[in-house]
């Protein structure tokens, strides 16, 4: 099958905290949100800024590979 070319795609953002801190630390994981963004748009990497629980903080999350 061919690949979609649809504008609205969906991403995976991760807490950039918690990644750059270290999960060994005060966190017990890593904060990840499923959303979708259109490439079209934001042909960058999307970063918002959400609550991560393993913070117990707003924090910027970054687009990530799946």
């Amino acid at each position: 099958m061919a690949k979609s070319k649809d504008a609205r795609i969906r991403v995976l953002l991760e807490c950039t905290s918690c990644v750059r801190d270290g999960v060994n630390k005060e966190s017990t994981g890593i904060s990840r949100y499923i959303t979708e963004k259109n490439r079209h748009n934001t042909p960058g990497r999307l970063e918002l800024r959400k609550f991560c629980p393993y913070c117990y903080k707003h924090t910027i999350h970054g687009e990530i590979k799946k």
